[in-house]
């Protein structure tokens, strides 16, 4: 049989590319003459660039050394360089929420993501690729930004943090670098727009820590930001990564993309699943919304059009998985098979072994 595993990082807790490994080692303990193929997916946050250097036949992964954390500890940086000068970076892996040693959501900042991207451009990346998810921050990119050139009206440093935007009283892009040749673009699974009561700070703050009060700051610091900047604040995508998809589109005209259907266009994805006989799939929680868009949604939906069968792992369920045709789909939920939160997220690995046995035995 022909079995594909295409799920996404299970976030938190392990990249896509683990969990699509350590599955296919429990269905191959089953079946080990079926012939598996792992096409681990991300939607632009955790695990976007393992899921793209998989994908892309002569990826490589450069480290930046020691950049800064969004509570400005020191983390090291990473860029992927693929064929034909373009790099990608993701911003969770040196801005993301879980490098936070305390939650700051007044004051974490992006400034480590800009300084990732100026040694991607200085290296001579011709296009630029940004995963947006995960952040910590609230800032608009304006930390990004601040590392790439941005700065106040009277040449002084931009404040790190999203509060810090409110006092701004003018910028200076004189010195901000030019965006590569070939263009930014952002990968998300966000529609919100910047600011309002369906933007970065109402929607997301609370998850990094924000009071009400703190949310109330944050908002009204990103709508004074982005009048400053004056970019498209309405666009749905500006709210990304804390606002991070609007600094980027304001600054250097980036362009915003779906992060799920870019690594499904550029592993071939469908033409995997339309061969397959069975595909595994999942994410860390699966709950009402995964089947209004999301990866494991869409893949589900591609697997009937072409009598695939499939099965669904994912940390937690909170929701029945459902065919097309409505029909309860095979699944399981780490939690239940460890038998808590807490074992589950000690060994995932192990339970996704299980999990992938269990999988082999009940849908070959």
């Amino acid at each position: 049989m022909n079995i594909v595993i295409a799920p996404d990082s299970f976030k938190g807790s392990l990249p896509a590319l683990e969990v699509a490994s350590a599955i296919a080692e429990g269905w191959l303990s089953v079946r080990p003459l079926d012939t598996v193929s792992l096409i681990p997916q991300a939607d632009g946050g955790e695990g976007t660039l393992d899921a793209i250097e998989a994908a892309v036949p002569g990826a490589v992964r450069h480290q930046v050394g020691q950049v800064t954390g969004p509570d400005q500890h020191p983390t090291p940086g990473v860029w992927l360089e693929l064929p034909g000068g373009v790099a990608v970076v993701e911003l969770a892996q040196m801005s993301g929420l879980p490098l936070m040693h305390t939650l700051d959501p007044l004051g974490a900042t992006t400034f480590g993501l800009g300084e990732v991207i100026r040694a991607a451009l200085e290296s001579g990346a011709q296009r630029l690729v940004i995963g947006l998810g995960g952040s910590a921050s609230t800032d608009a990119a304006a930390g990004a930004l601040a590392a790439l050139g941005l700065r106040q009206a009277d040449g002084s440093p931009l404040p790190l943090g999203g509060a810090g935007l409110a006092d701004l009283l003018g910028l200076d892009r004189s010195a901000l670098l030019a965006p590569p040749p070939g263009g930014v673009v952002l990968l998300t699974d966000v529609a919100a727009p910047l600011a309002g009561p369906f933007g970065a700070a109402v929607v997301f703050g609370p998850q990094k820590g924000a009071s009400p009060a703190d949310v109330a700051t944050l908002d009204s610091a990103l709508a004074h930001f982005a009048e400053l900047l004056d970019g498209p604040a309405d666009l749905p995508g500006t709210g990304a990564a804390g606002g991070a998809g609007f600094g980027f589109v304001a600054a250097w005209d980036a362009v915003i993309e779906p992060g799920a259907d870019y690594l499904a266009r550029l592993t071939g994805l469908a033409e995997s699943v339309a061969s397959a006989d069975v595909l595994l799939t999942g994410e860390g929680r699966f709950d009402a919304t995964s089947s209004t868009g999301k990866l494991v949604g869409e893949l589900i939906r591609i697997a009937a059009k072409h009598d695939v069968r499939v099965g669904v792992v994912a940390g937690q369920l909170t929701a029945q998985p459902i065919a097309a045709d409505g029909t309860p789909l095979w699944s399981a939920a780490l939690v239940d098979l460890a038998g808590s939160v807490d074992a589950a997220m000690a060994d995932p690995a192990r339970w996704l072994r299980h999990a992938g046995a269990a999988a082999a035995a009940a849908l070959a």
